[in-house]
């Protein structure tokens, strides 16, 4: 979000009033009379420099709608995950929250190398996976014995967990008690390996979003962090 925020503030920086008001003007005739009529009838040169012109304002103008778009979504995104965090706060035992429900808050993690306090809720779907960080259906539940398989967005909450190395600490609340994972392991995988999702003797918690993270276009790998839980609080 805040790199979207940056991006679009930037973006209205270098765009006076009267700019987008003239561009705006061009667009709003274009689309009602055709961009032919606007041409001028001079020379060649003066329509192909209008033509650049028109698509130039066409091109900025739908970049600005586009910026709005994913500020706007973003932002909506942000609230729905800050609601669930004022419930898990101000439940008294949070733990015993309702799970069976998609997109219902499970748990609460935090990765305190990445700056990352988000809540988890249940489900992996679409809409879950935009509320928070989802807990794939049954594998273990945080803090139980078993491989508990968490997955997320690369571009949102997930992120940063690229930056993970063996031995960082995850936390995760539940139940009014702390459990503390250390990180043992990272990977890239491919989505047809199903190995991550192996069941496990020990308490495991399995990390998974879309690889590579920092692109913009198709992902077609698996980044996997492995944590395994050194201790109760």
């Amino acid at each position: 979000m805040a790199m979207a925020s940056a991006h679009f503030s930037r973006l209205q920086a270098k765009l006076s009033n009267e700019q987008i008001k003239i561009w705006f003007a061009q667009f709003h005739r274009w689309a009602n009379v055709g961009w032919a009529h606007l041409l001028p009838a001079n020379t060649s040169a003066d329509r192909s420099r209008a033509v650049k012109q028109y698509f130039g304002a066409l091109l900025i103008t739908l970049g600005v709608l586009l910026s709005a778009y994913v500020v706007g979504t973003y932002t909506w995104m942000y609230h729905e995950q800050r609601a669930l965090l004022n419930q898990w706060q101000s439940t008294a035992n949070p733990g015993n929250l309702t799970v069976s429900a998609e997109g219902s808050a499970l748990t609460r993690i935090q990765i305190p190398k990445i700056k990352l306090d988000a809540v988890i809720t249940e489900g992996v779907s679409h809409r879950a996976l935009t509320l928070g960080p989802g807990h794939l259906q049954y594998s273990a539940i945080p803090g139980d014995v078993g491989n508990s398989v968490i997955a997320g967005h690369r571009d949102t909450f997930f992120r940063h967990i690229s930056e993970l190395k063996t031995g960082d600490d995850i936390y995760v609340e539940r139940r009014g008690r702390q459990f503390h994972y250390v990180v043992t392991g990272k990977r890239v995988v491919q989505p047809s390996d199903l190995s991550v999702l192996d069941s496990s003797s020990e308490a495991r918690l399995t990390l998974i979003t879309c690889y590579p993270v920092y692109y913009i276009g198709p992902a077609p790998e698996r980044l996997v962090i492995v944590a395994t839980l050194a201790k109760q609080v």
